[in-house]
């Protein structure tokens, strides 16, 4: 695994984000994942695979944690 798959799996998971992020009431990056996890866009735990996977909640948290900054 190199960094051109971690560098994908992280734009992948910041888009999958960026879809929920505006909707109403998404305020924290938290109750974002957990949308996010519940409509099975992201897994609900995560497998610590190197590089990690593109479904990791992990890469969704920073993700929606850097979006709401």
């Amino acid at each position: 695994m190199g960094r051109n798959k971690a560098k994908a799996a992280d734009q992948r998971a910041r888009a999958v984000v960026l879809a929920f992020v505006g909707k109403k009431g998404n305020d924290k990056p938290q109750a974002v994942v957990r949308k996010l996890m519940k409509a099975g866009k992201v897994k609900q735990k995560c497998c610590r695979s190197r590089g990690r996977c593109q479904r990791c909640p992990v890469l969704a948290l920073r993700a929606a944690k850097s979006l709401a900054a």
